[in-house]
């Protein structure tokens, strides 16, 4: 029983871990070199790594998505898609997908002539999955040795934090007025029923 809890505490920490991992934003420093469409078959269960019907522009599993191929300083390479999460998961309210597209256009680079950008997104790259990190949005840096701080992450994180924090003092507080008392209350009348059966059967003797 002990390694049944364990396993389910640790699998609890994994979903959890891996839910804000993939919902929470990322900078990427990179160097975009090519942005195009391409038709996308939605289905099966990675649709679900994908924007879905409801986020205000998607209105169909089998349509054209932007992407945004780029470089990273090591010189591996990364694909983005560019997608509206409308009012959609996660809560970015990205609606400026022409806009990111544009700007991503602009910032196109040569190797030779480099011009590095921070990209913001959230997601996973996966090309077993075929699923792409979601770009929300890109900003010219000086460099591709610049450090993002990622303060939301920071600011967020410890909100999360501080709530798990007073939800298990709660929790505590909560066990020790109202379920000890009951359990003792409960090992005491088992007690005192035991003692009077014990003393029923002596009789009886």
């Amino acid at each position: 029983m002990r390694y049944f809890k364990y396993s389910v505490i640790a699998f609890l920490i994994l979903f959890v871990f891996g839910f804000l991992h993939y919902s929470m934003p990322q900078h990427d420093i990179v160097r975009i070199v090519n942005t195009y469409e391409e038709r996308q078959e939605l289905t099966g269960w990675t649709s679900m790594f994908w924007q879905g019907s409801n986020n205000g522009t998607a209105t169909t599993q089998n349509r054209d998505v932007q992407f945004i191929q780029a470089v990273r300083p090591n010189g591996k390479s990364i694909v983005y898609r560019n997608e509206d999460t409308g009012w959609g998961w996660p809560p970015y309210f990205k609606f400026d997908t022409a806009n990111l597209y544009t700007e991503a256009n602009d910032a196109i680079s040569t190797k030779d002539d480099p011009e590095w950008v921070s990209v913001t997104h959230y997601g996973w790259r996966s090309e077993v999955l075929s699923i792409f990190p979601n770009a929300m949005g890109i900003k010219t840096v000086a460099g591709p040795d610049v450090r993002i701080i990622p303060w939301v992450n920071i600011i967020l994180l410890t909100f999360l934090l501080i709530i798990v924090v007073l939800l298990r003092r709660m929790w505590l507080q909560f066990r020790e007025r109202t379920i000890d008392p009951l359990v003792e209350d409960v090992d005491e009348a088992w007690d005192n029923t035991t003692t009077r059966a014990r003393g029923w059967f002596r009789r009886k003797r």
